[in-house]
């Protein structure tokens, strides 16, 4: 019966990595990307380098945090009574730095917005 539950456990561990994983796609016109980028000014290429890395540090995050908890969250599922108490103390550094990996993007992205409202931009 327990490897039973071990059997379930990896497969619905590999069902959710599957499901986050999508691919997503869309149609695009290179010849407006060049275009465009010739006329921007430096303050919106800098401004586009600096969202574009904080939606990756992001979507990175958040996959690492699904993937972190729901192991962690298997394992306290199927541990035993001492192997459960080591699995929240682990989980401790885990919400630190969650919350500073989306505590550090927020800032960023509020730091861009007031930017966007002083230049009025």
């Amino acid at each position: 019966m327990k490897k039973a539950y071990k059997a379930l456990t990896v497969i619905m561990v590999i069902v959710m990595l599957a499901s986050i994983c999508t691919n997503v796609l869309a149609a695009i016109n290179v010849n407006n990307i060049n275009a465009s980028a010739n006329t921007g000014s430096a303050d919106q290429t800098i401004e586009k380098i600096g969202s574009t890395i904080l939606t990756i540090i992001t979507n990175v995050g958040m996959v690492a945090a699904i993937i972190i908890i729901a192991v962690l969250g298997v394992k306290y599922m199927l541990g035993s009574t001492e192997e459960k108490a080591e699995y929240k103390k682990s989980m401790v550094p885990y919400l630190v730095g969650a919350v500073l990996v989306f505590g550090a993007s927020a800032i960023g992205r509020a730091v861009i917005g007031f930017g966007q409202s002083v230049t009025g931009k």
